[in-house]
């Protein structure tokens, strides 16, 4: 059989407190009992006490009749079982039962083992020492108590003049008294206690079973059929607030989770909607990855190849070089032979400029990185150009942002970069106009950026994919082509990357990106 989770607790519950209160039960019957048969036994010495006391006149005048007629009477009220009188040598003087009359008791018996148990008589004894317990024939419980009789100088003097004065212990009054009234309380509590019992399990019992089915049952069973719902798809519902408990938490996680499904599914079916516009996407990033990758690979190839070059052809222009620089030292060369010699002169140091910028292209080394503020290094860089004639129409606009903490490059290498965008800026302007300045943070990528923006004539758009090719140039006889080729592998060795937005006549926009440094590292800001 299935036990509800309501039945398993009021059960176990109910079972741990009737284990306690009847543990309980058991401890307070014994502790009563105890204390009953206790009082019972003060009871039943003061009784010997009342019986001596009212009986010692008589004994000194040796009135037996008369004291044997007031035991008798006393010992033929309900509860008593009997009253014996015990001499000193052990022989029942005298008893409400007269078949015990004359019979010497062994020092074994109850009513004197209390004293003799030892090789040497007790004196006195106290009233728990002197009581005892045993059945009747009848099976009936009774409690016996000896109480010792002791010689008094008034007994010395008395009209009986039996006892010597050093006799100390004349005899013995036994009195034995019924506990059936003792165990009647008993069993009367007893009834009274299984009753309280019963009641209060009831009690509990239905006091529990009503709050679990309002703190528990209940708010289980809401979750219960909710996550039932869920289980069919319907995402739309929530669980109602509870309490602020537990179980109030657990619905709030069972409405977060079902939002976050519902989440789930509603962007797996945008997804599903706008899979193919995705995968286009997605071949449009990893198409411009792989043109990013060949042309890295084109650029090592091509450095390889231009230094060779380069180192081949510089050793044959610097002969031509000297050689025709020093014929141009004569003062008596025709004026046609001067012209082509300075031709000679002029063109020769411009290949060298070519050569310098191919080995520098090839030779492009590791940064060394250091902390650095972009916004103070693009205003060194801006300090070195906006004052050369190319910039003297141009008006420079600068939008920095100020909390743009420091980041990690190689200062020179990063001047050279700032300085090619600049430059070729400034040339996209002869007629002058305005060249912006701007920086900042994007915070989904954690990049850096420095955009630069030209008023200028712009780009073809056939061209935007090639200005990073070395020699790509569209200026006739000025510049090598080498500029931004080598400025983007320089920003590729930071881990950064250089965006171009243009449209002819429009100008254009060059957006350096460079990553943030690790944790710990930039936190001042500039």
């Amino acid at each position: 059989m299935r036990l509800s989770l309501q039945s398993k607790f009021t059960l176990a519950t109910s079972v741990l407190v009737l284990g306690v209160m009847l543990l309980f039960a058991f401890i307070n019957m014994r502790t009563l009992r105890d204390l009953w048969i206790h009082e019972a036994i003060k009871d039943v010495d003061s009784l010997s006490e009342t019986i001596i006391r009212t009986t010692y006149y008589q004994m000194l005048e040796d009135d037996r009749a008369r004291v044997y007629e007031m035991i008798r009477e006393v010992g033929a009220q309900e509860g008593i079982d009997h009253i014996r009188l015990v001499d000193k040598d052990g022989i029942i003087s005298f008893s409400t039962d007269a078949a015990e009359t004359g019979q010497l008791l062994d020092k074994e018996a109850a009513a004197c083992n209390v004293c003799h148990l030892h090789d040497t008589p007790l004196a006195q004894a106290p009233s728990m020492s002197r009581s005892r317990t045993f059945r009747n024939p009848a099976g009936e419980e009774i409690l016996g108590l000896a109480k010792g009789i002791y010689n008094q100088p008034e007994c010395v003097n008395a009209a009986c003049h039996a006892h010597p004065a050093s006799a100390k212990l004349l005899g013995i009054l036994d009195v034995t008294v019924s506990l059936t009234p003792v165990h009647e309380r008993i069993e009367s509590y007893r009834d009274a206690l299984i009753l309280l019992t019963l009641g209060l399990l009831l009690v509990l019992f239905a006091s529990l079973r009503g709050l679990t089915v309002s703190l528990v049952t209940r708010p289980l069973q809401q979750l219960l059929d909710h996550t039932r719902r869920l289980a069919r798809g319907e995402l739309e519902g929530k669980v109602a607030a509870i309490r602020k408990d537990e179980i109030g938490e657990l619905a709030e996680s069972f409405n977060d989770m079902t939002a976050n499904l519902r989440q789930a599914r509603d962007e797996l079916r945008n997804w599903g909607e706008t899979l193919e516009v995705r995968v286009a996407e997605r071949a449009e990033e990893i198409q411009e990855i792989q043109h990013r990758l060949m042309h890295a690979e084109r650029l090592a190839s091509l450095g390889e190849l231009v230094a060779g070059i380069a180192h081949e052809v510089n050793n044959p222009l610097t002969g031509i070089l000297m050689l025709s620089s020093l014929a141009l030292e004569r003062h008596d060369l025709p004026p046609q032979l001067r012209h082509d010699l300075e031709t000679v002169v002029g063109e020769t140091q411009r290949c060298a400029v070519i050569v310098r910028g191919l080995l520098e292209f090839s030779r492009q080394r590791e940064p060394r990185k250091d902390l650095e503020s972009v916004n103070v290094l693009l205003d060194s860089t801006l300090a070195l150009v906006e004052h050369q004639a190319l910039f003297l129409n141009i008006r420079v606009d600068r939008d920095y942002d100020a909390a743009i903490l420091q980041i990690l490059v190689d200062t020179s290498q990063m001047r050279q970069v700032l300085m090619n965008l600049l430059i070729n800026a400034g040339q996209a302007m002869p007629q002058g106009g305005v060249l912006s300045v701007r920086t900042g943070v994007r915070l989904p990528t954690q990049q850096v950026f420095v955009a630069i923006r030209d008023s200028g004539c712009g780009i073809a758009a056939e061209h935007l994919s090639k200005i990073f090719d070395p020699f790509f140039t569209t200026k006739d006889h000025v510049g090598t082509g080498l500029g931004l080729a080598v400025s983007y592998g320089i920003v590729k060795s930071h881990g950064g990357e250089i965006e171009v937005e243009s449209r002819p006549g429009e100008g254009a926009l060059f957006t350096l990106l460079l990553p943030l440094p690790p944790a710990g590292e930039g936190e001042k800001p500039v």
